[in-house]
């Protein structure tokens, strides 16, 4: 097996490409938006597993120079009060610290990566179709374009294309909250960098972080009825931050007060999920990131679950005989962990699972392969050696 398509040059397909080049793959990432603008500006955090797969990707520096570090967590009530502060992942490791940064900007910095390692970056290809072959794969593209590989990675994000050629009607499902992002410079906090506040409200869930340089990003989670789909093609972000500040400013927190300082650039979302057990590989071909898995953003995990899949796949096709071996370890190895994300993070979004007390509360679950993942993800280490497969 020599020739790998990527489909998607996302966080999960862009990081997949590296991977696969560092295995000694020959790989071309076919992305259907015309630059490098995936998003336009949310952020998101690289928790310290994302952190540790990028440095297996000999990719940290590239991200490092982005954003700002996260050594802690603080959790605050619906009166501003100081429920708990923890250390966020392994805070005492600076290459493995927990970062805060623009989700579009971490693409661009991934895929000049790609570039800068001699990796094949199409943009503007848009795929209509995937035939599989008894010994090659072939993506049919909007503007006539023809590619053929041995292997296709589909990781052309929630709504994938890929996916439907795979597991038709297999849709995201709305995981019971809509999502606004946000920056400012004008917040009315007095917080240090360094650590990420989340505010137990009474009509949302609430999260905020100031850079070094005094810009406060934040988001707020609310449960309810989805966001009409019209509604999100066509932004009212005025109308928004009218919303939630109302609906903010029935707590004694700082959250109505950021949101009110916010420009007109918020953005929102709705919180959605892949459901668990959807199929994720036909042939020569497979899902990965959130074409596979995408789970509401409570956990915070999305992209750091991605990059995990990235240097797994690539150990994966690396170290067993032929593909369809690769792809099902891959798979073994996979489908436990991120599918106990999704439902973790669903359950928080929903409500249904317990919030922790005032004390902290009891650690979440473990999530399988937690015990494994450094073994997995080492580079140096043979995959079938990794364990965990079941988890």
């Amino acid at each position: 097996m020599t020739r790998i398509l990527v489909i998607g040059g996302g966080i999960a397909g862009t990081a997949t490409a590296l991977a696969l080049h560092k295995a000694g793959f020959d790989v071309a990432v076919h992305e259907a938006h015309p630059d490098t603008a995936e998003d336009i500006g949310a952020f998101l955090t690289l928790a310290s597993n994302g952190m540790r797969a990028l440095a297996q990707l000999d990719a940290s520096d590239a991200v490092t120079a982005l954003g700002f570090p996260l050594r802690a967590m603080r959790v605050l009530d619906g009166q501003g009060a100081e429920m708990a502060r923890v250390p966020l992942g392994e805070a005492d490791d600076a290459s493995l610290r927990y970062r805060c940064l623009r989700r579009g900007e971490l693409n661009a910095a991934l895929q000049a990566e790609a570039l800068r390692r001699g990796i094949e970056l199409s943009h503007g290809a848009r795929l209509v179709s995937v035939q599989n072959g008894p010994g090659k794969v072939t993506a049919r593209f909007a503007d006539g374009g023809v590619a053929t590989g041995d292997l296709l990675i589909g990781a052309d994000g929630l709504n994938s294309a890929v996916r439907q050629s795979i597991a038709p009607g297999a849709d995201p499902v709305y995981a019971g909250q809509s999502v606004f992002y946000g920056y400012t410079h004008s917040a009315p906090v007095g917080d240090d960098t360094g650590h990420i506040t989340m505010v137990r409200g009474s009509g949302a869930a609430v999260g905020y972080a100031v850079s070094p340089a005094g810009e406060t990003y934040w988001f707020a989670r609310v449960a309810g009825p989805a966001l009409p789909a019209d509604e999100l093609a066509h932004p009212t972000p005025s109308r928004w931050r009218q919303r939630l500040v109302e609906l903010l400013g029935k707590d004694a927190t700082p959250a109505a007060g950021i949101v009110a300082a916010s420009t007109d650039g918020i953005m929102a979302t709705n919180a959605t999920e892949i459901p668990p057990k959807t199929p994720w590989r036909s042939g020569r071909t497979l899902l990965i990131g959130d074409a596979a898995h995408a789970a509401s953003p409570a956990t915070g995990q999305g992209a750091s679950m991605a990059l995990e899949d990235a240097v797994i796949l690539a150990k994966s096709l690396r170290d067993t005989p032929d593909p369809d071996s690769a792809l099902a370890l891959y798979e073994a190895y996979r489908r436990p962990r991120v599918e106990h994300n999704i439902t973790a993070s669903g359950e928080i979004s929903r409500g249904t699972r317990p919030a922790p007390s005032r004390t902290g509360g009891a650690p979440s679950p473990q999530r399988p392969g937690d015990d494994t993942l450094t073994r997995q993800l080492d580079w140096d280490l043979d995959m079938n050696a990794a364990g965990g497969t079941a988890g």
